[in-house]
Order: structure tokens, then C-alpha cells, then sequence
């Protein structure tokens, strides 16, 4: 039986599939940006099934694999906080709350189900504080609030006998990051030579994660003890113009930046309380910034054509 990863061809679901392959599991990816052979993985690795299916598909491909799956990490979803479409909002309703509730009802009822939510449900952290899993909620903006509804749907499905462990991922930076999340949009403008836009002020804060920190961290919730919310994160809050001079540094140019304001979706600080994870999982990520912007940027900018001061 193998584990099944929605959403498997997206920034954090590239790792997390690496993770469970590296741990001789077998996986099924779901995601409905293409699919590879029966049987091969990205380099042709045994034991790796990639299905181009959409989890609400009337082909019944993907509820089918959940159905028989050892155990699912459900991260397919619509992400973006700053997402501006007109129809931005049916488009998370219909990914991440409709997708979360067929994943949840094709899951068997003793199959660990890890669904990625987001830190975006806290409404950022206050005077410094750390996010609690068992803090009130405060979701800001339409991408937050769909991510609460969707965790609704998982602590129904837990009160009714499931298992769901609902993880809470804070920044998640590295390798394949999406071209909207401020590290690449803003290695993206330092190459270019444009100033990087900081919403708010450079004081603002992040929890970041490396994205193998975070792929380790969730393969190990498919072994939880207990189902429940739990936050990735570090505990750490790194400041914006610590991570405008990582990119500074890892493309050895000189950066300008300029200040805009910053919507009311935009939290002015994020950290994670760790503790919840550390007695789950037995670890707490650490992350080298310096390391992870510098994966970054070689992922996006080859050797030879490095921007020299």
C-alpha cells in the first residue's frame, strides 16, 4: 500500500515526495499538472506512481487511490494570499475546502490523513508571541478563511472516528518556491536590478522553514500519535531585511529596496510555537537562511549567469 501526496508536482509536494521515496515508501502523487508512467518517478525511480487526476474529478482516479492508500498528505489547494482574480474566490473555495472534503471522504477511516493548512489562520503573531495550536483562530482575507473552513472539515471528520493531522506550515522557503512568495519575487527583482517591494517595513517578520525541513516534518505526521492541529514551523522569527540581505549576499549585488504598504490579508509577524511538533515528531527544523537562499538561487539562476557587483 503507498502513501498518496496531493499535489505532489507543487513546491512542497516535490519534496515531500523525494522524502517518502529516500524512505522506501512507495507513492502515489496526484496532481493535475501532468503525470508520468506507472511505476517511474521523476528519474525513473521504482516505486513512484504519478496520476494526472483532479481530486474532484468525475473519473473517480484520485478517490479511488486515496481509498486504498497506507496513508494521505493532502497538500493540492489554491495558494496565494495575494491573489487578486475576480474569481479568486471560488477558485479557494473549490480547491481547498471542496478538494479537502473528497480527500477526507474517500480516506478510510483509520488511514492518517496529514492535510497542510497554513500559520495564515492566526492572523500573524501579537508582540512577539507564539502561535499556539490551541490559540482562537483570526484568519485574514479570503485565503485564511478557506483554510479554516477546510480544517472545520478535518475536525469533523476526527470527531466522527478519523484520523487527521491538520499541520499548520509557517514560510516555507528553498528550492522550487513559488515565483509569488517574497524570496523569489524578490531574488527575481534583485537579478533584474529592480528595488525589492517590502510590504509594511523591513522590521516585519517571518518563521521561516526550509522546504526539506518542512517534507521531513510532515512524513514524520503520517506516524503521529494523536490527530489534531500541529504548526511546522521553527520558533524562530527571521526579520525582512535579514532575507533582502541573504539575497544580497547569495547574488553578490547591491539591492534597493522600497516600502509599500501592506494590505490587511499582510500579517506584520509570524512564529510558531514548537512544542506540539517536538512531541510529535521528535525534532524541531532549523534553518541556515544562508543555505536556503542560496539553494534558491542556484535552483533559479545557473552558475554562469550570476550577477556580479
Amino acid at each position: 500500500m503507498a502513501v498518496v501526496v496531493t499535489g505532489s508536482a507543487g513546491f512542497l509536494g516535490q519534496a515531500v515526495v523525494a522524502r517518502l521515496l529516500a524512505a522506501g515508501r512507495e507513492v502515489i502523487g496526484i496532481d493535475r499538472r501532468g503525470g508520468r508512467p506507472k511505476g517511474q518517478g521523476p528519474s525513473g525511480v521504482p516505486g513512484h506512481t504519478e496520476l494526472h487526476a483532479d481530486l474532484l474529478g468525475p473519473d473517480g482516479i484520485a478517490a479511488a487511490a486515496i481509498r486504498e492508500a497506507s496513508g494521505v498528505i493532502h497538500l493540492a489547494g489554491c495558494p496565494g494570499v495575494r491573489d487578486l482574480r475576480a474569481d479568486v474566490g471560488w477558485y479557494r473555495h473549490r480547491d481547498n475546502v471542496l478538494a479537502t472534503a473528497a480527500v477526507l471522504g474517500s480516506a478510510g477511516r483509520r488511514t492518517t490523513v496529514v492535510v497542510a493548512t497554513s500559520s495564515s489562520i492566526y492572523g500573524g503573531s501579537v508582540g512577539g508571541r507564539a502561535c499556539v495550536e490551541t490559540d482562537q483562530l483570526n484568519p485574514r482575507g479570503g485565503y485564511a478563511a478557506s483554510k479554516a473552513l477546510a480544517e472545520a472539515l478535518c475536525r469533523d471528520h476526527n470527531e466522527a472516528g478519523g484520523r487527521v493531522v491538520i499541520a499548520r506550515p509557517f514560510t516555507v522557503a528553498g528550492e522550487g518556491q513559488r515565483s509569488d512568495m517574497a524570496l523569489a519575487s524578490w531574488i527575481e527583482a534583485a537579478q533584474a536590478g529592480r528595488p525589492l517591494r517590502i510590504l509594511g517595513g523591513p522590521e516585519r517578520t517571518r518563521d521561516i522553514t526550509d522546504v526539506r525541513d518542512a517534507a521531513r516534518a510532515l512524513v514524520a505526521l503520517l506516524d503521529a500519535d494523536e490527530p489534531g492541529a500541529v504548526n511546522v514551523g521553527t520558533g524562530v522569527p527571521v526579520r525582512l531585511d535579514a532575507m533582502v540581505e541573504a539575497i544580497a549576499t547569495g547574488l553578490n549585488v547591491e539591492v534597493r529596496t522600497r516600502v509599500e504598504p501592506a494590505g490587511p490579508e499582510e500579517v506584520a509577524d509570524t512564529r510558531a510555537d514548537t512544542r506540539r511538533l517536538a512531541s510529535l515528531v521528535g525534532f524541531v527544523p532549523v534553518t541556515d537562511l544562508t543555505d536556503v537562499v542560496a539553494r534558491q538561487i542556484a535552483a533559479v539562476l545557473p552558475q554562469s549567469g550570476r550577477v556580479s557587483a
